[in-house]
């Protein structure tokens, strides 16, 4: 599918059914798989031939969704997780441990700052944020003789902010360590990371790729860019002998997948979050439609940002797609084509006034979700960013008034008119 528009790899990409097979992806709903001697078997365990022998380490399903995923991205390797969360996690702590250190930018989802600043502190890895707009110098100033990673996502949840690509990935380059990105809210369709200098892209998928809201996942794409041998004192996971695989070196016998394989043969078989074939279907099918809805969903946000930026109750509105959005001019260089669906803005008079709005909605639902079909908002200080104190919140760029409305592909008049009525109760 390399030579294919992005548009066609949604629909066709990733699995390529012989003669006879079915045209749709198969649920190989099973969580093993036969064979007929032992010593094919212990050549899969291995790892001197490929094959299937337990869903938990690789299913054809999960695989060729993974693939499409891979393909969109321009990507060399992709494993699917069982949540976006999952996907962060494993792509962080797949090349850095106890007594490491990354770098991340603050205005990130509450749940991934969590994960970084609380949990995998814990587990010995300590962790740095920084503003998006820091400056090329400061960033610089950041870096440890022990840091493995810079982190960031790409459109912030919910603050919207617009990483810098190649500021950071320059940084990270200069000082031996990948760029590992999350493209959850632009996805492929509108924003492809590796052409910008990162080395790592993870999603959660339960978003727009699903885009039903039917099923949780995450996957974790590497572009095959990063030489990890060039640094080898730095990433000994993968460029010294693996003990538990009986001293397989990857970055020998799996080159530019050797950061994919190490995945799925250490961190899945030890902590094992992999999706169910059938949640991974689900996702396949919603890949389908990707092209297609990213589009509507950008349309809608961006007449209902022009809508919401001159009615008199709305204090401030944030959306790139705005020419006098602070996030504009970076929006014209990484998001030329759009951003996301998603729009955050703050009710004229404040944290009671936004939930006053929100109560009286009628088509847009409260709902702890974002970037799917349906409209639905979310007050993020209360909720997703509950978890942080004022000063964090105010880092992350979450004001107590902000208001995070995902935009569907609903009729746009129907969105505006709900949106009116409930502002003027």
């Amino acid at each position: 599918m390399a030579n294919y528009n992005i548009n066609t790899i949604c629909v066709q990409g990733g699995y390529e059914p012989k003669n006879g097979e079915p045209r749709v992806v198969p649920i190989v709903q099973s969580t093993t798989f036969k064979y007929e001697t032992s010593g094919q078997m212990g050549d899969l365990f291995d790892l001197k031939d490929s094959g299937y022998f337990y869903t938990r380490l690789s299913n054809p399903t999960n695989d060729a969704v993974a693939n499409k995923i891979c393909q969109l991205e321009g990507g060399v390797a992709a494993i699917l997780t069982s949540s976006g969360q999952a996907a962060n996690f494993y792509a962080i702590f797949n090349i850095a441990s106890a007594g490491d250190h990354v770098i991340a930018s603050s205005a990130i989802y509450g749940g991934t700052y969590n994960l970084i600043a609380k949990t995998m502190k814990t587990m010995g890895i300590d962790a740095t944020f920084v503003d998006p707009d820091i400056s090329p110098e400061e960033l610089d100033s950041k870096f440890l003789p022990n840091t493995k990673a810079v982190f960031g996502e790409i459109l912030a949840n919910p603050s919207l902010k617009i990483l810098d690509i190649e500021k950071f990935a320059k940084a990270a380059h200069k000082h031996g360590v990948p760029l590992i990105v999350d493209n959850t809210f632009p996805t492929p369709i509108f924003c492809r990371p590796f052409e910008w200098g990162a080395d790592i892209v993870t999603h959660s998928t339960t978003k727009y790729m699903n885009g039903s809201a039917n099923s949780v996942g995450g996957a974790v794409v590497d572009s095959g860019n990063f030489d990890w041998t060039k640094y080898s004192e730095k990433f000994p996971g993968l460029t010294t002998p693996d003990e538990t695989y009986h001293g397989i070196v990857y970055t020998e016998s799996f080159g530019k997948a050797a950061y994919i394989v190490k995945m799925t043969t250490n961190l899945m078989r030890d902590l094992g979050s992999i999706p169910s074939p059938q949640n991974s279907f689900y996702l396949g099918v919603g890949l389908e439609t990707l092209h297609l809805r990213m589009e509507r969903h950008y349309e809608n946000a961006l007449a209902l940002a022009k809508h919401l930026e001159k009615h008199p109750k709305v204090a401030w509105v944030s959306f790139s797609g705005l020419e006098k959005d602070s996030q504009h001019e970076l929006a014209k260089k990484y998001l030329p084509n759009g951003s996301c669906g998603v729009i955050s803005f703050g009710v004229v008079g404040g944290r009671e006034a936004a939930v006053k709005f929100m109560d009286s909605l009628k088509l847009a639902a409260i709902v702890t979700h974002v970037a799917d079909s349906r409209t639905c908002v979310l007050h993020p200080a209360s909720t997703t960013h509950r978890q942080m104190n004022d000063e964090e919140l105010l880092a992350a760029g979450v004001s107590p008034d902000l208001i995070r409305m995902s935009v569907g592909i609903e009729d746009i008049q129907d969105l505006i008119q709900d949106v009116d009525q409930a502002l003027g109760k």
